[in-house]
C-alpha cells in the first residue's frame, strides 16, 4: 500500500471515532435556535414551533434566540461563526439567504460556503391587494390603469430588497409599466396608507393583511406563487393572468455552520421532516398563509443555489444594491 493510501486509511480511522462521539454525546448542552428577526413575527413563530416540537420529540433543550438586524444578516452571521457541533442552528429565509448576498455589497458570510443546509421548513407567496374602493378587480385592471397613468400609481412594500419590493419591480418590467415602489418601515404602515387611499397596491406577506382581508377592507387580485395558494384558492396567480413563469416566494429553512457532522445533520433533518409532516404544524402555518415544505439537505442546497442566482440577477439588473 503506498503512502497516500496509508494516510487515507489513517485519516478515515480517526474520523470514525470523532463522528461517533459527536452523535453519541449529542447534545451535551442546550441548543440555540437563532431567529434573525424580532419576536412576534412570522420567522419567530416558525422558529418556536419547530423548536418546541423537536424538543418534545427528542428530549433536547432547544432555546430560540432572537438576533435581529441588517435584514437578518446579524443573526445568520452568528450562526456561520459558531462551532459546527450542532449546538447552534439558524433559521433563514429568502431575504437573508438568497436576496441579501446580491443586495448588500459587504456580506459577512457566503451562503453556500459558510452554512450546512439542513432542510426547507415552509413557504408562502405574497398576495397582491388593493383597497376595497379601488376600481381595480384584477391584475389586468391594475396594469391597464398603470399604462393609462404612467408613474402615478404607487405600490408599498416593507423595505428595499424584500420579496414584495423585488417582485413588484419584476412585474413592472414584464408588464412595461411604471408603478412606483415605495419603501416603508414595516408592513403595518403600508396597510394604514393602503386603507387611507394613499397607496394603490400592496404585494403583501399574507399575515400582514389577514385581518383587513377577512374584514373586506382590501381586495386580493393575485398571488405570486407558481400555482394557486392553498390558503387563497379563489385568488388567481400572476402567472395565470398573463405572465407565465412568474413566481416570487417567501421561504424558510434551517441551516447550521459549515462542517456539521453528518450524523447530526441527518438527525436534525429527520426530526424536522417528522415535525413538518404533522397536521398540527400545517394548521398553525396555515394561519399565516404558509405551507410546510420539508426537503433533504441536498434538495435545500440546490434550492439555495437556484434562488441566489435568480434574485441576484434581479438585483443586478435593477441596480438595487445597498451599502
Amino acid at each position: 500500500m503506498d503512502r497516500r493510501a496509508l494516510l487515507a486509511v489513517a485519516s478515515a480511522s480517526l474520523a470514525v471515532p470523532r463522528i461517533a462521539r459527536a452523535q453519541a454525546g449529542y447534545p451535551d448542552r442546550p441548543i440555540r435556535l437563532i431567529a434573525p428577526f424580532p419576536p412576534g413575527g412570522g420567522t419567530d413563530m416558525i422558529s418556536r414551533e419547530i423548536g418546541t416540537r423537536v424538543a418534545a420529540a427528542t428530549g433536547w433543550t432547544v432555546v430560540v434566540e432572537n438576533r435581529p438586524g441588517a435584514g437578518g444578516n446579524i443573526g445568520l452571521d452568528a450562526v456561520a461563526k459558531s462551532a459546527p457541533d450542532g449546538h447552534t442552528i439558524g433559521i433563514g429565509q429568502t431575504a437573508n439567504l438568497a436576496i441579501n448576498p446580491a443586495l448588500y455589497r459587504n456580506m459577512p458570510y457566503d451562503v453556500l460556503r459558510d452554512f450546512t443546509p439542513i432542510g426547507l421548513v415552509a413557504q408562502q407567496p405574497n398576495i397582491i391587494v388593493v383597497g376595497k374602493g379601488a376600481p381595480v378587480r384584477s391584475l389586468a385592471d391594475l396594469i391597464a390603469a398603470a399604462r393609462a397613468r404612467p408613474g402615478q400609481l404607487s405600490a408599498g412594500h416593507p423595505g428595499n430588497g424584500t420579496v414584495g419590493h423585488l417582485s413588484g419591480e419584476v412585474l413592472n418590467r414584464l408588464a412595461g409599466v411604471q408603478i412606483v415602489q415605495v419603501p416603508y418601515r414595516g408592513a403595518g404602515n403600508v396597510v394604514t396608507d393602503l386603507l387611507a387611499g394613499r397607496l394603490d397596491v400592496y404585494s403583501a406577506n399574507p399575515l400582514s393583511v389577514k385581518g383587513v382581508l377577512e374584514a373586506g377592507d382590501v381586495r386580493a387580485i393575485a398571488v405570486t406563487s407558481a400555482t394557486r395558494a392553498r390558503a387563497f384558492p379563489e385568488v388567481p396567480t400572476v402567472a395565470e393572468q398573463g405572465f407565465p413563469g412568474f413566481e416570487a416566494m417567501n421561504w424558510t429553512g434551517l441551516v447550521a455552520p459549515a462542517g456539521l457532522p453528518e450524523p447530526i445533520l441527518a438527525r436534525w433533518n429527520e426530526e424536522l421532516r417528522k415535525v413538518l409532516s404533522g397536521p398540527e404544524i400545517a394548521a398553525r402555518l396555515a394561519t399565516e398563509g404558509s405551507e410546510p415544505v420539508g426537503s433533504t439537505p441536498a434538495e435545500f442546497r440546490a434550492r439555495l443555489a437556484a434562488e441566489i442566482a435568480k434574485w441576484g440577477q434581479i438585483v443586478r439588473e435593477g441596480n438595487f444594491g445597498l451599502d
